[in-house]
């Protein structure tokens, strides 16, 4: 059953997700956000935010994805997480983030390899066992907004540290909105 509300410009986009029957390539979550012609004017109804912490704000879904649009305030950032079985593309909508890609060291803790700005109509992938943490940096007051599409939706992912080797697990409850604990 999809959840569905009504944003016009997405409807191109939303047909291709309600007509999938699993998971959508990597290469092709890309190729449809980078061809989208779409402001935040167009999703305003889901940019919420939160002082504290992230907001993850449900666009809609469907059985094979999930559509949030995921508003930061300076300074906040997710934890560091893989995808698990799912597959993410994010479109900057608004700021700067910052993502920072992870790998395993011969130690067996977590490392960061790179981290690069994605600017305002930047598009991003990863997938499964892809390590990365997403953050805004900018200064105060310059908020981030992204839109993100999860296939199938993101429904476990694992969450690491810098400090141990401990692999946390974390279940986000996709509702109309939710602070953030992972994306």
């Amino acid at each position: 059953m999809v959840v569905a509300h009504s944003v016009p410009i997405l409807d191109p986009l939303f047909e291709y997700l309600d007509g999938l029957t699993e998971r959508a390539p990597i290469d092709e979550l890309q190729t449809r956000l980078e061809s989208l012609d779409i402001d935040v004017a167009n999703v305003a109804e889901f940019v919420r935010f939160h002082p504290e912490q992230y907001l993850r704000n449900l666009v809609r879904k469907g059985p094979h994805y999930h559509v949030l649009v995921i508003c930061w305030r300076s300074g906040q950032r997710s934890p560091i997480h893989n995808h698990a079985q799912s597959t993410c593309g994010l479109r900057v909508m608004r700021g700067i983030a910052t993502e920072t890609v992870f790998d395993t060291s011969p130690s067996g803790l977590i490392k960061a390899i790179y981290s690069h700005e994605l600017p305002a109509g930047h598009v991003a992938a990863t997938q499964d066992g892809d390590i990365h943490q997403v953050s805004n940096l900018e200064a105060p007051g310059n908020d981030l907004i992204t839109l993100h599409i999860y296939s199938p939706p993101l429904l476990r992912m694992d969450t690491y540290s810098l400090l141990d080797r401990h692999i946390g697990e974390f279940r986000p409850i996709i509702l109309g909105h939710e602070h953030g604990s992972g994306i």
